[in-house]
């Protein structure tokens, strides 16, 4: 018999994490990125861009209500992000498929560090900025022709991947 959300066992867990939303600017993505973040714990989640469409109306159809749970800001500016992060001592973590990435399941979670997870917009992935300051650069290995997948869709796998390691 198919439980509830109610009836399910799952432990209710945070984890040190901040989704970074690398010029993501689809409504749905973002609705989709609130559900996956709280469905696995994300900390809180920063959109970076200019006018990010964070209309709860558009959005809550696919977050279904989740956007009102996941704490999350805008930083407008790629350097102001930048500072953020260093100055607060992350684990920078892009999701991008480059020269020096590594797959998902080389990942090094340190325990003593928030991460900060990076995934990039739907048109040009993340930025050289971004992936310049990160400390590893993961991909997901696919196998068909298509080398790129979903934001949220790749979001989801590799939160998987590193909750699992906490």
């Amino acid at each position: 018999m198919q439980l509830t959300h109610g009836e399910n066992q799952f432990e209710r867990k945070t984890f040190p994490i901040t989704l970074v939303c690398d010029h993501i600017y689809f409504q749905q993505n973002i609705g989709s990125l609130f559900r996956i973040s709280e469905a696995f714990g994300v900390e809180n989640i920063i959109f970076l861009g200019k006018d990010i469409p964070l209309t709860p109306r558009k959005i809550n159809k696919t977050s279904r209500s989740t956007h009102l749970h996941v704490p999350h800001s805008v930083i407008e500016e790629t350097n102001e992000l930048v500072h953020y992060l260093q100055e607060n001592n992350f684990e920078i973590i892009a999701l991008e498929i480059a020269s020096t990435s590594k797959t998902l399941k080389e990942i090094n979670i340190p325990q003593s560090k928030k991460i900060a997870l990076i995934v990039g917009s739907e048109i040009n992935g993340v930025s050289e900025e971004i992936l310049k300051i990160s400390h590893q650069i993961i991909h997901i290995t696919m196998f068909g022709n298509n080398s790129s997948m979903n934001v949220s869709q790749a979001t989801g796998i590799a939160l998987y991947e590193i909750t699992s390691q906490f």
